[in-house]
């Protein structure tokens, strides 16, 4: 049986990505930081060694043995009270796995980057992998520290023959969002009635176990050192909170605010994020995001990969479902 190493895979996208490869007929290995949450740990099938991705060491030795690389795991914040951390974490994670499955001789890797290293769409036409976003004008430390991480991997690949495959996940959503993710959050403001109001904006919406599905065809027939957009339906956020206040039996919300009345808040709430150390529900990164719509179109992954993707309410339903089940909705 070949060993898949997968990182992250106590978290979302990384419980999803280490499930499907398990059932692809892998054994699975992680790691996970000693007082990490072991709650999708403990549902994956896979054997958990203890320690920091960020610690070159612990990598090494967990990367013996290993066939294929799933590199998933990411600091994926959109403010913290550091942000220089969030890129340092980013790219070290990201060195410290490319250089130890080089050493081993890995057949294959595919590195999860983010359609946030892609310029969003322009007057509403999906953007595609043939837009890379310079990291001097990309929103916030998460987005930058993705462009910077996606450049390593593209480098190594030139210059040491990196094996890597590159896959741009877009707005996953789903099942076992434990932290939750930002998206997450939304559906549980949203589907808890507390967001009665909206911007304008849009998002590219996908069910997680379709991302995970496209993380192995990537392995199998993606080419090495292409990127691969992994999305699904583009919605305007209206439309995403009204889809979860029907399936939830709210009234939809009907205020429509602009980024600059909401931009007090945002500050606000970032001061109050410095003491309590809680990342806050509305950032300043965040609002100026929502001034572009994040719409992508897949199409290069359906070719080349036979990726395809349901439509974004059956992960709403089962997202909704499982926060209910794990008590973030009441």
């Amino acid at each position: 049986m070949k060993v898949a190493f997968v990182t992250g895979a106590g978290g979302f996208v990384g419980f999803a990505v280490a499930r499907h490869v398990a059932e692809a007929g892998y054994s699975v290995r992680t790691i996970a930081r000693p007082g990490a949450s072991r709650q999708n740990l403990m549902a994956a099938d896979c054997e958990v060694i203890a320690g920091d991705l960020r610690d070159a060491d612990t990598v090494a030795r967990a990367m013996k043995g290993v066939q294929a690389v799933f590199h998933v795991a990411a600091d994926y914040r959109l403010w913290a009270p550091n942000p220089a951390e969030i890129r340092r974490n980013n790219v070290v994670m990201t060195e410290n796995i490319m250089r130890a499955a080089l050493a081993e001789g890995v057949e294959r890797i595919v590195y999860t980057s983010s359609v946030a290293t892609i310029e969003p769409a322009n007057n509403s036409i999906p953007s595609d992998e043939t837009k890379p976003l310079a990291e001097e004008s990309a929103i916030g430390a998460y987005k930058r520290s993705k462009i910077a991480a996606e450049r390593l991997v593209e480098q190594m690949i030139l210059t040491h023959s990196l094996p890597a495959v590159i896959v741009n996940p877009s707005t996953p959503i789903g099942a076992r969002d434990i932290r939750p993710t930002p998206t997450g959050r939304i559906v549980v403001e949203a589907a808890s009635g507390r967001m009665p109001a909206f911007v304008e904006t849009g998002l590219n919406l996908v069910h997680v176990d379709d991302v995970a599905r496209g993380h192995l065809a990537a392995y199998q027939y993606g080419r090495i050192g292409e990127r691969y957009i992994l999305g699904g339906q583009n919605a305007p956020l209206r439309q995403m909170l009204t889809d979860v206040a029907l399936l939830v039996g709210l009234r939809p919300p009907r205020i429509r605010l602009s980024p600059k009345v909401v931009m007090p808040f945002a500050i606000a709430a970032e001061a109050v994020a410095r003491f309590t150390g809680r990342e806050p529900f509305v950032s300043v990164d965040a609002l100026k995001m929502s001034r572009h719509k994040m719409y992508y179109s897949s199409a290069k992954a359906e070719r080349e990969l036979g990726y395809t993707a349901r439509a974004y309410n059956e992960a709403l339903v089962e997202a909704i479902a499982w926060f209910r089940s794990a008590g973030y909705i009441r």
